[in-house]
């Protein structure tokens, strides 16, 4: 018993040092947790607990410090899509079973839960596949909507790179009947100002179409049974060089040599206009009906690309596969890009961070009558952003406030907690954000300290004499100066003052 108590001792040292050291949050958890089972194994008094305290695996608590972060990022893309004029729904966190066959390859990453009388239901994937639904089973036909929720995956996560099984999504998509490439390009101009009002550094949004795709197969040789497969390799080669995705599509896959060979000319190919151009004069795409197609949208999207002023940023590239089955057209993903040091080298990807693209035949397929709602989308990959805005903020050591308090309404001598509450249900009243210590006769020190430690910016101190001379000394946190404030007037200044900040 005494070696396994002091292992225990030894682990909670481990712990402490850690929390000294500042050391990641995941990390100390991580020790945390080993530190209660050791504990648990211990055993003790009857009654105490002998379980693991820890999040689930690939799930996370968020601390009021990254909370704010998040809200931060939430309110950027909140007001773009409303700048937007989305409309915001909301959905189940389960659906029926039946829907998730939508996935194609993804459907084992589904989470189902156990039968409960009647239902078979699974944890939703994604967002798109239930508004689909919801577009189907409402019977619309036209909607410009956005939805930000948690989605489920049973994914091995890897969590440093912001891959949970319990992340959010947040989706912006335009469903109706419109010409050709409108709606499209709105979604790239809506991730270019979001990308760009994060400032998240140095972006690229790749761009293609699936029918070019499709058609570019057609003319090398491939298959159609094997499109899609052929299509998931392809998808790999923003991650693996091309001879690797080569061999995994003629060992692997059964494709023949020289249809690789022949894919492998289209598929290292990017650019612009001028690329379009050129393979709108290709003898073989040319001569392919989809492709062809898919060629015409692509220079008419990149002449509203061309006028919204952002084409600056946007690739067409040819190796863009996007795995979900159920894109149709225009596909799209937006990259970070880490520059490489003084190399004159292109810049390096560090990972998505929002992908979409068109998916007209989605809903026809939870329509009873099969009727179509052609649609297109963006998905913002949040959690990857949020991971990079949490890195930076901890490298910077930037101060992060968790609180909006503009005031604290303290006291310098004792017996005035009731003028404080007074005056605090004056100012709540009056929609200002205000705290109190709760101590009947704190010391004025401490509550200075209190607005230091929280950011709080202003102290109205209510004493004997200003209580007489229908004053209020209003100090400035940061400045330390101090002037009274006539006490009508006070709420006025209080605006003014917390305004500028």
């Amino acid at each position: 018993m005494g070696a396994a108590a002091a292992a225990v001792r030894e682990q909670a040292e481990v712990v402490r040092r850690l929390k000294q050291e500042e050391a990641e949050p995941e990390r100390i958890a991580k020790e945390v947790a080993k530190l209660l089972e050791m504990k648990a194994q211990l055993g003790g008094e009857e009654g105490k607990h002998k379980f693991v305290l820890k999040t689930p695996k690939g799930t996370r608590d968020y601390s009021p410090k990254q909370m704010a972060i998040r809200e931060r990022v939430f309110t950027a893309i909140i007001n773009c899509f409303k700048r937007h004029g989305a409309e915001v729904i909301d959905t189940p966190v389960f659906e029926l079973k039946t829907l998730t066959g939508k996935y194609g390859e993804d459907s084992k990453l589904i989470y189902d839960l156990k039968d409960q009388g009647g239902e078979l239901l699974s944890l939703r994937y994604d967002l798109t596949v239930p508004f689909a639904r919801y577009l189907a089973m409402n019977k619309i036909t036209n909607i410009k909507r956005y939805h930000i929720a948690k989605v489920y995956r049973r994914d091995n996560p890897a969590m440093t790179r912001g891959r949970y099984r319990e992340f959010y999504q947040c989706d912006f998509d335009i469903a109706g009947q419109f010409d050709p490439m409108i709606p499209d390009a709105e979604c790239l101009k809506i991730v270019h100002e979001i990308l760009s009002d994060l400032q998240l550094g140095d972006f690229l949004i790749k761009v293609n179409d699936r029918r070019i795709l499709d058609g570019m197969f057609a003319v090398c040789g491939v298959p159609d049974s094997k499109f899609r497969t052929i299509c998931s390799s392809v998808d790999k080669l923003d991650k693996v060089p091309w001879e690797e995705v080569k061999n995994e599509m003629v060992g692997e896959k059964g494709l023949s040599p020289e249809a690789a060979d022949r894919i492998g000319e289209y598929v290292q190919l990017h650019g612009g206009l001028d690329l379009i151009e050129q393979l709108l004069q290709d003898p073989k795409l040319s001569q392919n009906k989809l492709a062809k197609e898919g060629l015409g949208d692509m220079k008419l999207l990149f002449e509203y690309l061309t006028l919204f002023g952002i084409t600056g940023k946007i690739s067409f590239d040819l190796s863009l596969a996007r795995g979900l089955d159920y894109y149709t057209g225009v596909i799209y993903e937006a990259v970070l890009l880490q520059q490489q040091n003084d190399h004159v080298e292109d810049p390096v990807s560090v990972g998505s961070v929002a992908g979409g693209g068109r998916y007209d035949g989605l809903v026809g397929m939870f329509d009873p009558k099969g009727r179509k709602v052609p649609c297109v989308g963006v998905s913002i990959g949040i959690e990857r952003i949020f991971s990079i805005l949490e890195q930076r903020v901890e490298a910077s050591e930037e101060k992060i406030r968790t609180t909006e308090t503009q005031v604290l309404v303290a006291s310098a001598q004792k017996k005035l907690l009731e003028e404080r509450l007074k005056l605090i249900s004056e100012l709540w009243d009056a929609g200002i954000k205000a705290e109190i210590l709760y101590k009947k006769n704190p010391k004025l020190l401490n509550q200075l300290q209190y607005c230091e430690e929280t950011g709080i910016p202003l102290v109205a101190i209510v004493g004997e004499q200003e209580l007489k001379d229908g004053v209020v000394k209003l100090r400035d946190v940061a400045t330390r100066e101090e002037v009274n404030i006539r006490r009508e007037n006070l709420i006025e200044e209080i605006r003014m003052r917390t305004s500028q900040l």
